[in-house]
């Protein structure tokens, strides 16, 4: 992956992030679903707008997809998946904890990835084989060795839409409480999957995969991490959920998960 490649989807995502910000305002308060709708609606479209026409400018032969809530197979070559605004509901709530997230994904496989999280500052960068960085330095896992001082992870999207998934979820959430030093169940999930890479957190699942999760995918593999499905076999895209972790605990979660 070329150096030149990748600061100009840096490049990209910073601008967008810039915009974001005009938009963005710490006293935000949409009064119902409507207002609420039409603003997460707007913050998309001010994203992909600033990122589509640099990113295919960067590499014109790439496809593009910005459903941040796709799944499946993807054709071959390479593809551009972006999560325009990921955590979108936090932002237009004045929340922090809000990011931009590119990846590029070539012949099934994630191959960059760029997370940025504007309010703080924090540029998350990885490329196949090259390592994960944040702002420039490079990550690494934690080096936990046992549940009972693990900071674990999940963000189901709208569990409350199915039943069976907002159960399954409360029995892991249980199950991982009475395992772990705390569990967390926010969004966005690309937030966690950073925390993971940076050694912040320890674990994240998920029981469901989206296209746009590779580049916290990539991002906790390149800092040493494990993911897998939870059947234990090695993350693919086509992947119906899986585990990131890091290697001293990913066992010990995949087993409290799969009990």
């Amino acid at each position: 992956m070329s150096q030149e490649l990748l600061a100009a989807t840096v490049a990209a995502v910073r601008h967008a992030g810039a915009r974001m910000m005009t938009r963005y305002a710490t006293g935000a308060r949409p009064p119902g679903l409507p207002e609420l709708l039409a603003s997460l609606q707007a913050n998309d479209a001010a994203v992909v707008d600033t990122l589509r026409p640099a990113l295919t400018e960067a590499l014109p032969g790439a496809g593009w997809l910005n459903d941040e809530h796709g799944s499946g197979p993807l054709a071959t070559g390479e593809w551009w998946l972006i999560d325009p605004v990921g955590g979108n509901v936090n932002a237009v709530h004045g929340m922090p904890d809000w990011n931009i997230g590119v990846s590029l994904v070539r012949d099934g496989r994630p191959v960059l990835a760029v997370v940025f999280f504007p309010v703080l500052d924090e540029m998350f960068t990885a490329t196949e084989d090259g390592g994960a960085f944040l702002n420039g330095v490079r990550l690494r896992v934690s080096a936990k060795s046992s549940l009972d001082g693990a900071l674990v992870g999940t963000g189901q999207a709208q569990p409350g839409h199915d039943p069976e998934l907002a159960a399954r979820m409360g029995s892991a959430f249980v199950a991982m409480t009475n395992s772990a030093l705390y569990v967390r169940v926010s969004v966005p999930v690309t937030h966690q999957l950073a925390q993971v890479a940076a050694g912040r957190m320890d674990v994240h699942w998920q029981f469901e995969n989206v296209r746009s999760h590779a580049a916290g995918v990539l991002l906790v593999q390149e800092a040493g991490g494990v993911v897998t499905d939870l059947a234990g076999k090695a993350w693919e895209l086509t992947s119906e959920s899986y585990l990131a972790a890091a290697p001293g605990v990913h066992a010990a979660a995949l087993d409290v998960l799969t009990a």
